[in-house]
């Protein structure tokens, strides 16, 4: 089993990162061919991580996220040795002082659902700050439209969001649309997904 041989090599494991991986990647490598420094927010285990530093070498990598995840990211980092791929940093993306900028393009996935919608808005306004004119974002996961799921499954994951934290949930297509844009982030692509997720690209402008 997969899972249990990450266990033993003392790495955090998700299906899902392993399952989406991949095709995220392949939009990436299209994404981001122009890019040279990306922020990611939200790194999770590390899956992610070392497997887009591994497949975008042109690209320095950084990860970052709450100070419990670092040592799983940093398992993965060791196992791919990319040289492209930074330590992970500690980041809240309410603090007001982030400790970095002067990125040229950020990526987060399986966040916005989490988080909740204070600190979407704080995540947006401080991206805003840091990712400089012409940069782009790139945020994947699930996202209703027209206030309607887009799928059963959906459905059924945001009602367990909810039961466990009323401040998380899938969120609104239209809603963070409307804040990206209010910090100055233009839609370029919604790109359809595995999964019924989303994959949307915005232009700071």
């Amino acid at each position: 089993m997969p899972e249990l041989r990450q266990r033993m090599m003392n790495r955090p494991f998700c299906q899902a990162s392993e399952n989406n991986k991949a095709p995220i990647l392949a939009q990436l490598q299209r994404v981001f061919a122009d890019r040279t420094r990306v922020l990611e927010i939200g790194s999770g285990t590390g899956q992610h991580a070392a497997h887009f530093a591994a497949g975008l070498p042109h690209l320095q990598w950084q990860p970052s996220d709450l100070p419990e995840q670092l040592p799983g990211i940093r398992a993965w980092a060791a196992a791919v040795a990319a040289a492209n791929l930074f330590d992970p940093m500690a980041l809240d993306v309410a603090a007001a002082d982030w400790g970095v900028s002067g990125f040229d393009a950020a990526f987060t996935a399986n966040t916005l659902h989490i988080l909740s919608w204070a600190r979407v808005e704080a995540l947006f306004a401080g991206l805003a700050a840091r990712i400089a004119v012409s940069g782009l974002l790139v945020v994947y996961g699930p996202f209703n439209y027209c206030g309607a799921y887009t799928s059963a499954g959906n459905a059924r994951f945001d009602r367990w969001l909810r039961a466990g934290d009323t401040g998380q949930g899938i969120r609104d297509f239209e809603a963070v649309a409307e804040l990206a844009a209010a910090q100055g982030f233009a839609l370029r692509e919604d790109n359809a997904m595995p999964a019924n997720n989303r994959l949307l690209v915005w232009h700071r402008h």
